[in-house]
């Protein structure tokens, strides 16, 4: 194209010699025309040469003012560059604008929809979940599950909350179940080791007692507990019951409302958690954890993953059916959008700004011209033609009007 823009301007030099010395030798007054629109060509296709070449380096290597634009102010286009960017694609307005046009919301209820989509959606959480847990170290986790359970267990006081609850269970007889069983494993232990319970009676017999009295009184009283433990197997109404029931009932009482209690209970639950082994397995429940949820993510068919993969469909189609739920996504992802914009805006026009200042200026002139040199020289071609063509009209109206 430089070669064609240049072939054209030799071009309309050599009309313009020739129509003067055609004009010179008596040929007409035709040549006055001609050599006005061939002087007119040059004119204008060395005015845009200027122009073009000014842009991109020194005109014949002169340090004309204002010439050699691109490599002198490579700095100062690229920090305009980053601006206009700025303003003009980076506005909250814009991001707004296009993204409600673009109607994310129904978009990926559509897709969501697709089993075969919320199938990949479910395998890449669960591969994305592995990683995560692979990457995670059980050591840093642990002390991190155990501080956490540890303080916040220390800072909440539990004995209110167990009066809330033991009173409940007393008032709905729930705890009257584990009396039964405690009744029935006492009363099966009782008669099991009958010998045992009679000779520690007797061991702890007076030595002066005959053998048979020791015998006698250790039978009775193996008798009359087995007899009592049988009662309150059979009976429900039994006073003993009665007293368990208002001994559970004060005992609730006092865990919310007396003050000595509730601290005993506390020095308990200090001393508990402060043990080893509670720690040891505070620390050893998040192994349990990463393993059950790592078989699960890894497990197509299991309850995990069938759970994410109906919710994933399920969602689908209410986004693409439910007008509020699409606005609602839709003004989510602007919000998260927008945010970006504003906190990161800057950031994002310097990398325009840095990364065209980091460039040589003689490489950016000539990537610029390669790009761009084309259509510029369409310039100088365009500006001969003009010109000959005003200067034709020139030359005309000032004849026309002249005779």
């Amino acid at each position: 194209m430089k070669a064609t823009a240049t072939g054209l301007l030799v071009f309309v030099a050599i009309v313009y010699v020739l129509a003067k010395w055609a004009q010179n030798s008596g040929f007409g007054p035709w040549t006055g025309y001609v050599a006005a629109a061939a002087e007119a060509g040059m004119v204008g296709a060395m005015a845009d040469w200027f122009a073009v070449t000014a842009l991109f380096r020194h005109p014949l290597g002169l340090p004309i003012p204002h010439t050699a634009i691109i490599p002198t102010k490579k700095d100062q286009l690229g920090a305009s560059l980053g601006e206009f960017v700025g303003e003009n694609f980076l506005s909250e307005d814009v991001v707004r604008r296009r993204l409600r046009a673009v109607g994310i919301g129904a978009r990926l209820g559509d897709w969501l929809a697709e089993p075969a989509n919320a199938d990949r959606v479910t395998a890449e959480l669960s591969t994305a979940l592995r990683g995560a847990l692979t990457v995670l170290r059980d050591s840093d986790v642990q002390a991190v599950v155990g501080e956490a359970i540890t303080r916040r267990a220390d800072a909440a006081e539990i004995a209110p909350g167990i009066g809330k609850t033991l009173d409940k269970i007393v008032a709905d007889g729930g705890h009257r179940k584990v009396v039964d069983l405690v009744c029935v494993r006492a009363h099966d232990w009782l008669v099991l080791h009958s010998d045992q319970v009679m000779d520690a009676v007797q061991g702890g017999a007076p030595g002066w007692t005959p053998r048979f009295v020791d015998k006698k009184v250790g039978e009775r009283v193996y008798k009359e507990l087995l007899r009592f433990v049988t009662e309150m197997r059979d009976m429900p109404e039994h006073p003993a019951r009665g007293a368990i029931d208002r001994f559970l009932t004060d005992f609730a009482s006092d865990l919310q409302s007396d003050t000595d209690t509730r601290m005993r209970v506390e020095r308990l639950k200090s001393e508990v958690l402060g043990r080893g082994e509670v720690q040891d397995i505070i620390a050893s429940a998040w192994s349990s954890v990463r393993q059950m949820i790592v078989a699960a993510a890894e497990d197509e068919r299991s309850e995990l993953r069938l759970r994410v993969r109906a919710g994933l469909l399920s969602l689908g189609a209410r986004l693409s059916s439910d007008a509020r739920l699409q606005n609602k996504v839709e003004g989510w992802v602007e919000d998260v959008a927008v945010h970006v914009v504003n906190t990161y805006r800057r950031e994002i026009t310097s990398l325009i700004t840095d990364t065209v200042a980091g460039w040589d200026a003689e490489q950016t002139t000539q990537k610029i011209e390669a790009h761009i040199g084309r259509d510029l020289q369409f310039i100088r071609i365009n500006g001969t033609v003009v010109g000959a063509l005003v200067g034709l009209l020139i030359y005309t109206l000032t004849h026309a009007l002249g005779a």
